[in-house]
């Protein structure tokens, strides 16, 4: 009886072993199925690649070390989402909620998983995406409108079209690379059941959305084209060129910031007309550097889209190559860390290191003249497109073609025809770096746009001295009212009190009113960087207010009098009849001394009680200035005097912004003013930046200002001069003409019996 016991269990072991052998072999087979690699080719016109590139790319990407990589950070991302498996879940989130967040994470990971397939034809990629994008399509039809009712048109997966437009080309982008690897059920029943529908939804049934000559429509439209070009739809094509043809489209339905989307009569609307109007002839983009940024991206991948499938439409030879040039202009609206100038509503911070940008270098490059000096901007970016174009640019690296990208003064005009005022950037190195100085002349911006005419911020090796406050919101960060605008953002930083320039009365330009404001802009005076010794910028506006017009001058000098160049600052204003001015200064660090003897407050009051005054309280003031207000601060360990032309009547006030803000909204920044009442006014100050502290040997050097004196020394309605004196004694001259008395025609004054003799719209001279 045992000994048959023991067979039965010999044979019971014996079935078992060999039940997990086959488990086992099965789990491998899985496995290796998993990993199954094949060599991809290109059966269709693809939107990413050629046959040529791709094929060099499979061959050699693993001996260009920046693309290689590219790639295997590329991996170790994809390969963690596909561990944590796949969810696509009902939307129900706004930004920065799990939701949404989860939806722009598989958009973006299944690019990459789309590149890695391509290049490495390890096939787990492409069923990666397929299985993902089969959930979508069995969700996309069960949807209705997102459940939040905050956009002016709400999207399917997120809460604003927009959203779903960068899901749609990214999405195309993956789509693209297992195109030839799913057969003819497979992409039907994607095509039909979610793109195509999809692509549908933000086009003609959202034509507010679509039609616009908006960053929103150029992502719409860069979708549905870039889908349209995989799938092979013409209808998709033409529509995402050319726009949807309906003329009384959207006239006076107004966007989130209340701006108007389409004016009565205007119905250009597609890519090329995006193309056409949101560029200036140098590439500024009406909305600013940070919106730039933004989109950028659809702009320059529905761009290479093209030039890969439709090569004839010659896309990057559109309007003189302003694709290109709209990537110079981004990269030189930064600071020396690489950071945009937040310009009109941006989130400080953003820089040329973000994905937007490490495309457009790369594209730029590849399509438009290889400019060696982007290189050198790709290798500061530390990575590369996983496609032809992050090929092309890490080969050349690897080739040693890269030259170093050196900004430089320039000036860039604003409007379609570059005649809407512009931006004036001011650059000079010194022996510690660099200081530059960005003076803003811009139309509105749209929805997005400040009410700051001539406003203007500083910078020093990268760090903010006076400041631009940029946007009240915190993107992405859910418990900030999901990430989206702060109602702060309208009270306080739009307002004209929140930058630096001048407020006439307690009032914001144009009254605060967006459809006023996107009527008119500020106006160049005049531009000059072709000098070592001074850089200057200066521009008009005669609008903002009514019977108010003002002119700035800003300007760095350099001379071996001073450790660092000087930052003149001279702000000319003529009204019709008397005025409150307020010229206020946001600085950052401690203040070490001031001559104004001013009393702080006890009691902190707002310094009002709207137009962004209501925000900021006042934490002292004087009244009794000197001929010459001066002031020191230290802001990281360098040393920062401020002086300016003062006199009887005039105020200084501190204040810090923070007030009627119970949310803590906004930061607690600082800031001192200047206030005067007068019919005519001149502001001339001199902003200069001296000496170090070391915290270690606990030495200051060169901790006092260098400027003993500036002045006013003639004044009419053609000319102002501003004398600013050395304590050793010697003397800056700088003459500006007023208004529109800037022609090339020689001009003639005289200052303390010497006659100054000179052509052009200013005279300088160090004496």
């Amino acid at each position: 009886m045992s000994d048959r016991i023991v067979k039965i269990d010999l044979v019971v072991h014996r079935i078992v072993l060999i039940g997990c052998l086959n488990l086992l072999l099965l789990c491998v087979m899985a496995s290796c199925s998993q990993e199954q690699k094949t060599t991809v080719g290109l059966n269709h016109q693809s939107i990413l690649f050629d046959k040529q590139s791709l094929a060099l790319i499979q061959k050699e990407y693993k001996n260009i070390p920046l693309f290689n990589e590219s790639i295997q950070e590329a991996m170790r991302q994809v390969e963690q989402e596909i561990a944590n498996g796949i969810e696509v879940p009902v939307p129900q989130d706004l930004a920065g909620g799990y939701t949404h967040e989860r939806h722009k994470l598989n958009y973006l990971t299944m690019q990459k998983a789309g590149n890695l397939f391509m290049i490495t034809g390890n096939e787990k990629y492409a069923v990666y995406i397929h299985d993902m994008l089969l959930q979508y399509a069995k969700l996309f039809p069960t949807l209705s409108l997102h459940p939040s009712e905050k956009s002016y048109t709400r999207g399917k997966l997120f809460w604003q079209s927009l959203n779903d437009a960068n899901w749609m080309v990214y999405t195309s982008q993956a789509y693209d690379c297992i195109y030839d690897w799913l057969n003819e059920e497979q992409k039907e029943n994607l095509e039909k059941n979610l793109f195509r529908p999809y692509a549908d939804f933000l086009s003609v049934e959202n034509p507010q959305f679509f039609n616009r000559i908006h960053n929103h429509s150029t992502w719409a439209c860069a979708g549905v084209g870039m889908m349209g070009l995989v799938m092979k739809d013409e209808e998709l094509i033409q529509r995402a060129l050319y726009g949807l043809e309906i003329d009384t489209l959207a006239v006076g339905v107004k966007d989130n910031d209340g701006g108007s989307i389409l004016a009565p009569g205007q119905n250009r609307a597609g890519f090329l007309a995006q193309m056409d109007m949101l560029f200036s002839p140098d590439g500024f983009y009406a909305e600013g550097p940070y919106y730039q940024r933004y989109a950028i991206y659809p702009f320059v991948v529905f761009a290479a889209s093209l030039e890969n499938a439709r090569p004839d439409l010659k896309i990057f030879e559109h309007r003189e190559n302003i694709l290109a040039k709209a990537v110079y202009a981004l990269v030189n609206l930064a600071d020396s860390d690489g950071e945009f100038y937040p310009i009109n509503d941006a989130q400080k911070g953003m820089s040329y290191y973000s994905r937007e940008l490490v495309s457009a270098v790369d594209i730029v490059y590849h399509f438009a003249g290889q400019n060696p000096e982007l290189l050198s901007i790709a290798e500061k970016q530390e990575k590369v497109l996983l496609d032809a174009t992050g090929f092309s640019v890490a080969q050349a690296i690897t080739q040693g073609k890269a030259k170093p990208f050196i900004p430089k003064s320039l000036e860039l005009r604003d409007g379609a025809d570059g005649s809407e005022g512009g931006v004036g950037i001011l650059r000079m190195n010194h022996s510690g770096g660099d200081i530059n100085a960005v003076l803003k002349y811009t139309a509105q911006g749209m929805g997005h746009g400040h009410y700051d005419k001539l406003s203007y911020s500083l910078y020093e090796n990268g760090d903010e001295v006076l400041q631009d406050y940029g946007v009240a919101r915190f993107v992405n960060i859910e418990q900030k009212d999901g990430g989206g605008y702060l109602k702060e953002n309208k009270t306080f930083s739009k307002q004209t009190i929140a930058h630096n320039t001048l407020v006439v009365d307690q009032n914001t330009n144009y009254g605060g009113k967006i459809d006023k404001a996107n009527l008119h802009h500020s106006d160049r005076f005049f531009f000059d960087k072709n000098r070592s010794d001074i850089q200057i910028a200066s521009a008009k506006d005669v609008n903002a207010y009514e019977g108010v017009a003002m002119q700035r001058t800003i300007c760095l000098v350099a001379d071996s009098l001073f450790e660092k160049p000087l930052v003149i600052d001279l702000f000319d204003v003529r009204a019709v009849e008397s005025h409150s001015y307020d010229l206020p200064y946001y600085y950052f660090g401690q203040i070490l001394s001031s001559n104004s003897n001013y009393k702080t407050n006890a009691t902190l009051q707002p310094m009002g009680e709207k137009n962004g005054y209501q925000h900021i309280w006042e934490e002292g003031r004087s009244d009794q200035l000197p001929s010459n207000t001066k002031m020191t601060w230290m802001q990281d360990y360098k040393f920062y005097s401020w002086t300016a032309v003062t006199g009887d009547g005039d105020e200084f006030l501190l204040g810090r912004i923070g007030a009627n803000d119970p949310h803590h909204n906004l930061r607690s920044d600082p800031m001192f003013m200047l206030r005067r009442q007068a019919k005519n006014a001149v502001f001339a100050s001199v902003l200069e930046s001296h000496g170090q502290y070391s915290p270690v040997s606990e030495f200051s050097t060169n901790a006092f200002s260098m400027v003993d004196n500036i002045s006013i020394t003639f004044q009419s309605e053609e000319f102002i001069a501003l004398s600013i004196r050395h304590t050793g004694g010697s003397e800056l001259r700088l003459v500006v003409c007023r208004l529109d008395n800037g022609t090339d025609t020689t001009h003639e004054i005289e200052i303390d019996a010497e006659k100054l003799v000179w052509t052009g719209p200013y005279y300088y001279q160090v004496k």
